[in-house]
């Protein structure tokens, strides 16, 4: 029977988000490659798995957009304290279609949406007082009203090709198990600590 690591990483997930205390659970270090050429990461937050593709948000304008737009591949990285267990995730992106990137914008707070109608994220700041006022106006005209998704807001979905699981333990001979996609098919390898 073939090992599903999907199913392996949404129960250490579970497991993680029964013990942990920590204010966003699902954060995870998204790794791109730049424009520049170097190794690009920033924290972004896990939104779910679907079809068995990790799912991020974001500005598509911002430098990370812009580098997974040149490049898509990219890296996951999960750490859980409670658990003591990592988790690396190798893989394409792939842009979100339009309806699920309108379906995770309408599930942001509000005060987030409109941050992400007004700043240009990852662009300079001259004068904080600009975003603000925009902050404002927009709070004001649209207090009853449903906010729409910028053009330049959407997200990815990560299709893994590799998936390492590692689970510290008190010998220091932790448990590391890499799944990697061969022939269309999760191959488990055990790798030493």
């Amino acid at each position: 029977m073939e090992t599903k690591p999907i199913e392996i990483f949404s129960k250490w997930f579970s497991e993680e988000l029964n013990l942990t205390k920590v204010s966003i659970p699902s954060a995870c270090c998204l790794s791109t490659i730049g424009i520049d050429n170097y190794p690009n990461a920033r924290f972004v937050a896990l939104k779910g798995i679907v079809n068995d593709n990790f799912i991020v948000t974001g500005t598509l304008t911002s430098r990370k957009g812009l580098e997974i737009n040149e490049t898509n591949k990219v890296a996951l990285t999960f750490w859980w304290t409670e658990t003591e267990r990592q988790v690396r995730i190798q893989g394409n992106a792939i842009e979100l279609n339009k309806n699920l990137a309108d379906k995770y914008f309408s599930k942001r707070n509000r005060d987030s949406q409109i941050v992400s109608i007004v700043s240009n994220q990852g662009q300079t700041l001259k004068d904080i007082e600009i975003l603000n006022s925009k902050y404002r106006e927009i709070e004001i005209k649209s207090s009853n009203q449903l906010l729409t998704r910028p053009e330049n807001w959407g997200g990815y979905e990560i299709e893994p090709i590799r998936i390492e699981f590692l689970e510290f333990k008190t010998t220091r001979f932790h448990d590391r198990k890499l799944y990697e996609i061969k022939n269309g098919r999760w191959e488990e390898t055990v790798l030493q600590p």
